[in-house]
């Protein structure tokens, strides 16, 4: 998949992904090849370019959810434009709340993961899908840290509007991306406050919460040389910290014509590696609301190797199990002692930031239910041998207990054939019988063949 500028368009072009007009109808199914007719369309449409697929690339998978969350996106950046097209021209937002209200609707009260896919974006338009993908975010984030709807709804009106005063920023700056002089960003922070006093006269007369101006408030005076906004109460606090969260994730994580994004992973350890600024509370609820590390994705290893993530962790998304493709074993990276030696420290991703595996191939790696019971008698064993030496060092001298922990590495270090499937994992207590073991190697041998083929 690469993306490909309008000019650029030639007839015979397959389409990677769907176009809708502003009112969600589809216009371009993907895999369509494109005509002199349909680039003069696209250029009509004002796209600055589109994902063209390769020549013998086949067309990614796409959930009936992954379809419909890319209409949405369409519909809602059309209309977010729309109200702020008329906060321009000092004219009330009048479908702004409806808006909002959708979103909160759609995905303010989903109870699984969702697949988070930007748009591309240019410096004419990323306000518009920037602030949509920011306010998508924050009611994942919101729902999933129990937010009540009135302040989930405020968080999402505020999501659309706090990079308002964007619009007042010259193309020419604003194309300069991360690259800004002292004096670009002064005069991109006079813009921002300048946007939000064109809000603040008109929220009333929208009936647009209060407090999303509060929210707003902090945002943009956050940085401001001249003007301090006042400590925010309780509530106002948790909810400027998700959206400063959605804000700097999406900056991160979205596809740009100046720069490429860095993908779920990479974002997600440069936020937490500067929690002093981005609340680890809500970093833990994004982890939970949407794919970092799905089943099915190729992820780089810290020792050099590549592997497939066979089953997401809930409880840390960055210790999934994986089979590395080097030698075909599994490993479990919430085990204390792999986890130490092993990490992920990246994904494999398309150019639009999707994994790219299809769902038959998947099933040949797949965890069967014979490996998760397994991987739960593993962790089951691994918490029992840690509350009996919890206990045993209790009643013990410090010197017995020291013997103890340097015996223990020797117990774990043995890999154990469990099923059809060799697995890493430490403190396993002993090996199967050899007579156990041919059928399994011949599994071992005929997977990795699978695999590569099916990766792009």
């Amino acid at each position: 998949m690469q993306f490909v500028k309008t000019s650029d368009l030639k007839p015979g072009m397959r389409l990677a992904k769907p176009i809708y007009n502003k009112m969600g109808v589809l216009l371009y199914e993907r895999n369509t090849r494109l005509t002199i007719q349909g680039i003069n369309s696209i250029e009509n449409f004002g796209l600055i370019g589109i994902f063209i697929l390769e020549p013998a690339e086949p067309l990614p998978p796409l959930t009936r959810e992954d379809v419909e969350f890319e209409q949405f996106q369409t519909i809602y950046m059309f209309k977010l434009k729309d109200n702020m097209d008329k906060l321009q021209d000092s004219q009330p937002p009048a479908t702004l709340l409806e808006l909002a209200q959708s979103i909160q609707a759609h995905y303010g009260v989903l109870d699984h993961k969702l697949n988070f896919a930007q748009m591309l974006r240019s410096s004419a338009d990323f306000v518009y899908k920037h602030s949509i993908s920011v306010a998508i975010l924050t009611a994942l984030i919101s729902n999933g840290m129990r937010v009540t709807p009135p302040e989930k709804l405020a968080l999402i009106i505020a999501g659309l509007l706090y990079d308002f005063g964007y619009l007042y920023v010259p193309l020419a700056v604003l194309d300069k991306g991360d690259d800004l002089s002292e004096s670009d960003q002064d005069f991109i922070q006079m813009n921002l406050e300048r946007g939000y006093e064109t809000i603040r006269p008109t929220y009333e007369s929208c009936g647009l919460p209060r407090l999303s101006l509060e929210i707003i408030q902090q945002i943009i005076f956050e940085k401001s040389r001249t003007v301090k906004a006042k400590e925010p109460a309780g509530n106002v606090r948790l909810l400027t910290d998700i959206l400063k969260v959605a804000d700097k994730f999406d900056r991160l994580t979205a596809m740009r014509l100046s720069d490429p994004p860095i993908s779920e992973v990479a974002a997600m350890y440069y936020l937490k590696k500067n929690s002093r600024f981005y609340n680890s509370r809500v970093l833990t609820a994004l982890a939970q609301c949407i794919h970092i590390l799905p089943t099915g994705s190729c992820v780089d290893l810290s020792d050099g190797e590549k592997a497939l993530v066979l089953m997401e962790n809930p409880d840390d998304f960055a210790r999934p199990m994986v089979l590395k493709f080097s030698n075909n074993l599994i490993y479990d990276l919430s085990d204390p002692v792999i986890g130490k030696k092993l990490r992920v420290t990246d994904t494999m991703k398309t150019m639009d930031n999707r994994i790219a595996i299809d769902a038959d191939t998947l099933k040949h790696f797949s965890t069967d239910n014979y490996i998760k019971e397994t991987t739960d008698r593993f962790r089951k064993s691994k918490l029992q041998i840690a509350q009996r030496r919890q206990t045993s060092t209790a009643r013990q001298g410090s010197g017995r207990s020291a013997d103890t922990r340097q015996q223990a590495p020797a117990r774990q270090a043995a890999p154990r054939q469990t099923g059809g499937v060799q697995t890493a994992q430490g403190q396993v207590p002993r090996q199967q019988p050899r007579k156990q073991q041919t059928a399994p190697q011949q599994t071992r041998q005929q997977a990795p063949q699978q695999t590569p083929g099916k990766q792009s």
